[in-house]
């Protein structure tokens, strides 16, 4: 008769019906199950929270290696149109009257 006792306390009615909640386990254990469940609450938030944080660090770090690509192509840009002779092909095509020096720079000195 035990037997069919137990059967019939686990039953689905009984577990929906709230039934489960007056066994003496429960009953005696409920501030540590409480605890549990918010403890895995918080472990939950934390690992949603670590993952947002990932993500936006991996959308950080293609966006840095992206501008990283971006500045060195400008700034192989820039050495090549400061060689002297891109600026003279630049001075040509703009049509100025800008000749180079054939003196060579001096040095004023302070007295």
């Amino acid at each position: 008769m035990a037997e069919k006792k137990k059967k019939k306390r686990l039953s689905v009615m009984y577990i929906l019906g709230g039934g489960i909640f007056k066994e003496d386990f429960i009953v005696r254990h409920t501030r540590i199950i409480v605890l549990v469940v918010i403890l895995f609450f918080f472990y939950i938030s934390n690992r949603y929270t670590c993952l947002l944080k990932i993500r936006e660090i991996d959308r950080l770090q293609m966006q840095l290696k992206e501008l990283k690509y971006e500045s060195l192509s400008i700034s192989s840009k820039l050495t090549e149109n400061t060689r002297p002779s891109q600026v003279e092909e630049l001075v040509k095509r703009q049509g100025l009257d800008i000749k180079k020096s054939t003196t060579p720079p001096y040095r004023i000195k302070k007295k």
